[in-house]
C-alpha cells in the first residue's frame, strides 16, 4: 500500500515543482540606444524634438500575456533645438517641475513568438503624463538576433484632451496632438520566477 501511494506521490511532486519554477520573458531597453521623438505640427512648419528614456524593461509570460514593468522618460529632457519654446513646453504644457516622468505600465502582451528574428507584438498597458493615466496599445514590429532586440512604434498623444495647454498663441497655431515615435534597442531574455505551488 506504501508503495502504491509512494508511485502516486511522484508525478504529483514533478507537477508542484514544474508550478513552482515558472519562466517569464524579460526585456530590458538601453537608454543610451533607444531614441523618443516627438512631432508637433503648426501653420507653418513641423517642429520635431527628442526626449530621454530614463529606464525600461518588460516582463511578461509568453503564455497568459500577463505583463509588469516600466517604461520611463524624463519629461523634463525635452528639447527642440529651441530654448525658448523648450522651456515654454516644458513649464506651460508639461509641468515637469511637477510631473517629472512621462509612464507607460505595460500589462498585456500578445503576437510574442519566441526565437522568431521577425514579428509584430501588440502590448497593451497604461500611459500616464501630465498626472493622469489613460489606456495605450502600442503596436511593434520587433527584429531579433540572439538576445538583441529591435523594435519601432509609434502613437499620437491628444494632449489638450487629456488635459495639457495648447501653446498656441494668437498669430501661431498648433495642432492639438502630437506624435511620439519610439526606436528601442535592448536585451530579451527568459527568466525563471518562483511561483507558490498552492
Amino acid at each position: 500500500m506504501k508503495r502504491h501511494q509512494c508511485l502516486l506521490a511522484a508525478p504529483l511532486l514533478f507537477v508542484a515543482v514544474a508550478a513552482a519554477q515558472a519562466q517569464s520573458t524579460q526585456l530590458k531597453l538601453d537608454p543610451a540606444k533607444t531614441t523618443v521623438k516627438w512631432t508637433l505640427s503648426d501653420v507653418l512648419h513641423t517642429v520635431e524634438g527628442t526626449f530621454t528614456l530614463k529606464s525600461g524593461a518588460i516582463t511578461f509570460d509568453a503564455q497568459t500575456g500577463e505583463a509588469s514593468g516600466q517604461i520611463i522618460v524624463d519629461a523634463a529632457s525635452g528639447n527642440s533645438g529651441n530654448g525658448t519654446r523648450d522651456s515654454k513646453m516644458k513649464k506651460e504644457v508639461l509641468e515637469s517641475a511637477k510631473y517629472l516622468e512621462i509612464v507607460f505600465t505595460p500589462r498585456h502582451v500578445s503576437g510574442f513568438v519566441a526565437d522568431k528574428e521577425s514579428e509584430t507584438v501588440q502590448v497593451a498597458g497604461e500611459f500616464t503624463i501630465h498626472g493622469s493615466t489613460h489606456p495605450l496599445t502600442l503596436t511593434l514590429p520587433i527584429t531579433a538576433k540572439g538576445s538583441h532586440i529591435e523594435a519601432q512604434t509609434k502613437f499620437d498623444v491628444p494632449y489638450e484632451q487629456w488635459g495639457m495647454k495648447n501653446p498656441s498663441t494668437l498669430f501661431l497655431k498648433v495642432s492639438n496632438t502630437v506624435q511620439i515615435s519610439i526606436t528601442a534597442v535592448g536585451d530579451i531574455q527568459v527568466v525563471s520566477t518562483t511561483r507558490s505551488a498552492n
